[in-house]
């Protein structure tokens, strides 16, 4: 398969441009205005970029609950994440189908204008259970829906002020340029990679191994809101500079942005960040070990079989199934189980509170582990908490 289609056909785009946008923008000023979350305002962004194609907007009753159900659209097509925008019922009470409201991030600035199409309560229980497989409030998926509002409202929007980033601006490319970028480079087949972590040896390694049989690598890290334990995404990209710069073929490898949150559903959000990914123009996308995961809510290869609910080419980016990697003493290089006869006393492998650990302590970790250029970022970023 040469070049991806965007999910649904086409690329979407919401973003009001000259005179739509001027008028937009003096029309919101007269009406009512609805406060986003900042993983909503994530959302908007992304559907009025295309990356979440074919949405249009925020989710009606029908697509909610037939997501929550079956991981598909009304129309059928595969989407495992609900879209939502929240409200308390002080503010749906105000509301009236049909009319337009004003969306806002939480500074108050108003971004883009939403016609109200469907107002509809929010199951929390059964999407906590079913989405995240847990009702457990410790979980920060399940945590953040029952902080937010019991009632919810769906309906297309139209962006005329993009959200104000003052970070990362060389890598915020859109699906549109993205696409741009990989014809450009003739690029047929593209893996993309998801992370929210500080690349090491293991993960290099799954993008590398990916890379052998296709012809550029989109490292494609997320940088919308996470939970307060992970590593900014400040210091996790100076960690992915470091890493192009030494180790990575500059005309095969691109870095940019994904500005979504983190919403820690494990392999349902593993499906939702490959069908993003073929918006931005992947063929392919690399699965590893517990892909979105948080806890131990998930199994190892969740994220992997999950993949086996859809038919063949039904979502239409090819998955690359990754096992455990680490450096073998035995073999002498990168292996995985895959690949490594050897007892696992011969495997360099370090839980990520050793790791955090050992740098919190400015100790860097073993080469075969980290490269020394990433580990000197992390420890001189602790260092400074």
């Amino acid at each position: 398969m040469l070049h991806s289609i965007p999910h649904g056909g086409k690329l979407i785009n919401r973003i009001l441009r000259g005179k739509d946008r001027e008028m937009a923008e003096l029309k919101a000023k007269e009406l009512k205005k609805i406060t986003l979350t900042s993983r909503e305002v994530s959302d908007l962004e992304m559907m009025a970029i295309g990356a979440l194609s074919p949405l249009e907007g925020f989710m009606c009753k029908d697509d909610y609950h037939s997501v929550v159900d079956t991981m598909r659209l009304t129309n059928g097509l595969p989407w495992s994440l609900p879209v939502t925008l929240a409200i308390s019922e002080q503010t749906a009470d105000s509301l009236t189908l049909k009319e337009e409201v004003a969306l806002a991030d939480g500074h108050g600035n108003a971004l883009a204008l939403m016609t109200v199409e469907d107002i509809y309560p929010h199951d929390k229980e059964k999407e906590s259970v079913e989405v995240y497989k847990t009702d457990s409030q410790e979980h920060p998926g399940v945590k953040y829906l029952y902080e937010v509002g019991p009632v919810l409202i769906g309906g297309k929007i139209a962006l005329f002020q993009r959200p104000k980033h003052q970070d990362f601006l060389q890598y915020r490319l859109d699906p549109e340029e993205t696409r741009k970028r990989f014809q450009e480079k003739g690029w047929k087949r593209v893996v993309g990679f998801q992370t929210r972590n500080p690349i090491h040896r293991a993960h290099e390694y799954i993008q590398k191994s990916a890379l052998e049989i296709v012809d550029g690598l989109m490292v494609h890290p997320l940088v919308g809101a996470t939970k307060g334990d992970d590593i900014p995404a400040e210091v996790r990209m100076r960690c992915y500079e470091a890493l192009f710069e030494n180790y990575y073929p500059k005309d095969r490898t691109i870095l940019a942005v994904f500005p979504a949150a983190m919403r820690y559903a494990g392999p349902r959000e593993a499906i939702f960040h490959a069908i993003s990914r073929k918006n931005y123009g992947c063929t392919h996308f690399i699965v590893g070990r517990d892909h979105a995961g948080v806890g131990n809510y998930y199994g190892t290869f969740d994220a992997h079989y999950i993949f086996d609910e859809f038919e063949d080419g039904e979502l239409g980016i090819t998955p690359m199934f990754f096992d455990h990697t680490f450096y073998c003493k035995r073999c002498t290089s990168m292996a995985s189980y895959k690949t490594c006869p050897h007892d696992s006393s011969e495997h360099v492998t370090l839980s990520g509170t050793k790791v955090r650990e050992m740098l919190r302590n400015g100790i860097t970790p073993p080469v075969e582990f980290s490269r020394p250029e990433v580990a000197k970022i992390l420890i001189e970023a602790m260092a400074g908490e």
